[in-house]
């Protein structure tokens, strides 16, 4: 079993950033995909970005957020920079055990309580 505990979320002016990081239980980290999506209010569960043997962005935050992870720290980071009133969601950590789990949530089988990010405007 796997357990994600996120932090980092807040409340931010549009332009501002902001540092997610998602610790993971675990002996194995640095062999699981791990990814980050979000949920806005009245909005489906989407896919932010992702970390395996490559990374992958969705193309919205493509140049302003990047996903970093350190395997000794049991840790998966998001830097969001230039943030926009639309990125306002909960943030999800999602950890599979699969060198790369791609954009598809059902691809993920251990999910952390999510934090909240706003992003006024």
């Amino acid at each position: 079993q796997v357990q994600l505990v996120e932090s980092g979320g807040g409340l931010v002016q549009g332009g501002g950033s902001l540092r997610l990081s998602c610790v993971a239980s675990g002996r194995t980290f640095s062999s699981y995909s791990m990814g980050w999506f979000r949920q806005a209010p009245g909005k489906e569960r989407e896919f932010v970005a992702v970390i395996g043997w490559r990374t992958y962005y969705t193309d919205s935050v493509k140049g302003r957020f990047t996903i970093s992870r350190d395997n000794a720290k049991n840790t998966v980071y998001l830097q969001m920079n230039s943030l926009k009133p639309e990125d306002t969601a909960v943030y999800y950590c999602a950890a599979d055990r699969t060198a790369y789990s791609g954009t598809n949530y059902q691809n993920y089988d251990y999910w952390g309580q999510g934090t909240q990010v706003t992003v006024s405007s």
